[in-house]
């Protein structure tokens, strides 16, 4: 866990005095650890779990804007005083870890190297945006899917999936569509081994629909 955190790059002695400061905490899907707007003085690293990123429409429909994965870094806003952007939700079970951006100042002041790992943060946290708003914005449905699930499988073929109204909320298609397309991932062989939460994927076909093949 060292390696992946915000910190990792400390020395052992200066970090075990900032994990004293360092609040751990649970949260059950649906929890709202920040929501848009709200001035907070914290930024958090997800440890386990998905948390969504949302945004509202002004017709009060929601949009996520990002999904997070564990490792990730988030509500970096805050170390420039401002309100957080999005709101987050927590999608699966997840593990957070919160440090207050005062403890972070400090550091940054005496630590050239958090400094630059907080910009290589950002700069992960921009790429991520940008892969979502290219990846998952564009083309038909399917293939926005089979990216969404190609960006999210793990070394064992197995991939998050989450219900059909976040689904439809990250593809910007209605949860009845999210549904018609899990079957249809589900016949062609794309997805297999479906069950709560959880789905095991053939990497090739994937591939295929997400470059626009039939």
């Amino acid at each position: 866990m060292r390696q992946r955190s915000l910190f990792g790059i400390l020395p052992a002695d200066r970090l075990d005095g900032l994990l004293r400061q360092v609040e751990e905490a649970e949260y059950a899907v649906g929890d709202v650890i920040y929501s848009t707007g709200e001035r907070r003085s914290s930024v958090f690293t997800l440890r386990s779990g998905y948390i969504k990123l949302l945004r509202f429409l002004p017709d009060g429909q929601q949009r996520i804007v990002r999904l997070l994965k564990p490792s990730c870094t988030f509500g970096l806003e805050a170390l420039m005083g401002d309100s957080y952007g999005h709101s987050a939700v927590v999608l699966e079970r997840a593990a957070v870890c919160r440090i207050s951006t005062a403890a972070i100042d400090g550091l940054r002041r005496n630590t050239p190297a958090l400094h630059d790992q907080l910009m290589r943060r950002w700069q992960i946290a921009l790429e991520e945006a940008d892969a979502w708003l290219t990846e998952l914005s564009t083309g038909k449905a399917p293939q926005r899917f089979s990216r969404l699930l190609c960006r999210m499988v793990d070394a064992n073929g197995l991939a998050p999936l989450f219900s059909r109204e976040d689904l439809g909320a990250m593809l910007a298609v209605t949860p009845e569509h999210a549904s018609r397309m899990v079957v249809d991932f589900r016949r062609n062989g794309a997805i297999v081994d479906v069950s709560p939460g959880r789905c095991r994927c053939n990497v090739t076909i994937l591939a295929r629909l997400a470059a626009g093949g039939e």
